[in-house]
């Protein structure tokens, strides 16, 4: 369970392309597959619609001066010279990863916005039986009321895709593991995984009729290799909401 799940990868590109951590040369490689076939389109489309809400509370933040400058003068604009700031007590907003994963996404979704006006899409797959929930969002908030990370429980392929938003450091020693709590159960694992990069873990396919309104998500910190009870032995440090 506690093993990275890599079936169907031309799925999860899709997948990968609307959050914004493929790779330059894989996102230009998909857009060109994006401009010449329309099942390519109708698929990042679709994954627009599953993960964007989750950036939807995120405030915007203004860069300062400072780093436009900067942008500029790696680009060779010319008379452009960059001004290095005072360095702060705190991480400068330049050294922000969680800031410039959400402009990735963003940037993600203007483009799938553009595509999907250019390509024409095709017919709609039929969709799965109204007792089995295709696909499941939620977005684990920690106890500093930063979301850690945002999660999509794909059940067609009995995935859940991690992507890291804020989250807080992870004591050295432990890794974090993600747990699915039915309502009025008791938590089920799901894996450990990487908390500073995006991960897939195997969903087991049991699961499904569990996933309700009144279900969480919710991470611990456990040893590595994960929980030796098969339950939460450590801190929980995020919990969040299913939202079918």
């Amino acid at each position: 369970m506690n093993e990275p799940f890599n079936g169907d990868r031309e799925d999860l590109t899709h997948a990968e392309y609307v959050l914004g951590v493929l790779d330059a040369d894989a996102r230009a490689a998909l857009e060109r597959a994006i401009a010449r076939n329309p099942r390519d389109a109708a698929e990042v489309a679709r994954w627009q619609k599953h993960l964007l809400p989750l950036a939807g509370d995120i405030a915007p933040v203004a860069p300062p001066d400072y780093v436009w400058a900067r942008i500029q003068s790696a680009l060779g604009f010319p008379g452009v010279q960059a001004r290095a700031p005072v360095q702060p007590h705190r991480q400068s907003l330049w050294q922000s990863v969680a800031l410039w994963r959400w402009f990735a996404l963003g940037a993600g979704a203007a483009a799938v916005a553009c595509i999907a006006l250019l390509v024409a899409l095709p017919r709609a797959p039929s969709a799965p039986p109204a007792t089995q929930v295709a696909y499941v969002t939620a977005r684990i908030q920690q106890d500093n009321g930063l979301p850690g990370w945002t999660a999509t429980l794909d059940t067609m392929h009995a995935r859940v895709v991690l992507v890291p938003a804020a989250p807080n450091p992870i004591p050295n020693g432990r890794v974090p593991e993600l747990w699915l709590i039915p309502h009025g159960g008791k938590p089920i694992a799901l894996g450990v995984f990487a908390p500073d990069q995006a991960t897939t873990l195997k969903l087991p396919r049991d699961v499904s009729g569990k996933l309700d309104a009144q279900a969480l998500l919710a991470v611990s910190i456990e040893p590595p290799g994960g929980s030796p009870t098969g339950q939460p032995t450590g801190p929980i440090v995020g919990k969040g909401e299913l939202h079918i």
